[in-house]
């Protein structure tokens, strides 16, 4: 709970600022490393495709792949916002 003097606007103001601290930080963790984090997703994917090429790959491999896939788009998704 905010303490000090003034009403409920003011302890209002004080909790936006807190959220709108809160948020830069969420925003520089999960957006500022967006380049590298989408080139580390295409370079599984890419070894996963190598691995395809040579073979079959096991179910986990393959759900794997799925999953880096719609990472891969949100992330595009994001990067486009």
């Amino acid at each position: 709970m905010i303490k000090g003097r003034g009403g409920c606007g003011y302890v209002l103001k004080q909790k936006f600022k807190m959220i709108k601290g809160s948020l830069k930080v969420w925003h520089h963790n999960h957006v500022q490393n967006l380049d590298s984090m989408v080139k580390e997703v295409k370079d599984h994917i890419s070894s996963l495709d190598s691995k395809q090429d040579d073979g079959e790959l096991a179910e986990d491999l393959v759900e794997e792949l799925h999953a880096l896939s719609a990472n891969l788009f949100s992330l595009s998704e994001i990067n486009f916002v």
